[in-house]
């Protein structure tokens, strides 16, 4: 499952099992133990992301209808923010790229902010006059004061969120402009099937 999913976050995803294929790597017989997808040759490796009920009847939804043994197990697991990586890259390879994948983001509107984040005077001063009423548009109190923008009352900060706060979207744009990633894109291995045996793991 995917927190903060962002189509260019998955292309790295994707880059980096690919470059992992074309290097080739140990074959599947010395990887044996640990690959999931059987085969020997160079490892092959594709992430499926699409509507989940159409995932949970390719994989099969129970014993009579499932593509293979134990996938009716992953198939139930296919539920709100999850893809599948179909991959013969030995396990521990997998869940230790997975375990050290964390790259800070910005936040998307309804995420609840991890911190209070205050913007200076000097901050605001930094964007040009052209920004004015795209920021008041957005809620922010600024005016234009001897060609640079400045808060409204020259009051010398601004509170963009609160610890807590159910963020707008006009709040995310406005971390945006400011280059405030509250946000972390994530990636949890929650179970793992070998098409070698029919073995099903949890892995959280």
């Amino acid at each position: 499952s995917y927190e903060n999913m962002r189509s260019n976050k998955f292309k790295a995803v994707r880059m980096h099992f690919r470059d992992a294929d074309a290097k080739g790597g140990s074959s599947m017989e010395e990887d044996e133990g640990e690959g999931g997808g059987g085969g020997k040759g160079v490892p092959r490796s594709r992430i499926f992301l699409g509507k989940n009920k159409l995932l949970q009847l390719a994989l099969g939804r129970s014993v009579e209808d499932e593509h293979s043994p134990g996938l009716r197990r992953v198939s139930k697991l296919t539920t709100g923010s999850v893809g599948l990586l179909a991959t013969s890259r030995p396990r521990s390879e997998v869940v230790r790229y997975f375990a050290s994948l964390a790259d800070e983001d910005y936040a998307r509107a309804g995420a609840v902010a991890p911190r209070t984040v205050t913007l200076s005077a000097e901050d605001v001063s930094n964007h040009p006059v052209s920004m004015v009423e795209q920021f008041r548009k957005l809620g922010m109190p600024v005016e234009v004061n001897n060609g640079r923008v400045v808060l409204v009352g020259g009051k010398k900060e601004y509170v963009a969120c609160r610890e807590g706060q159910s963020l707008s979207a006009e709040t995310c744009k406005i971390l945006t402009h400011f280059g405030v990633r509250l946000a972390e894109f994530r990636v949890r291995l929650v179970c793992r099937w070998s098409s070698r045996d029919g073995e099903f793991e949890m892995l959280q």
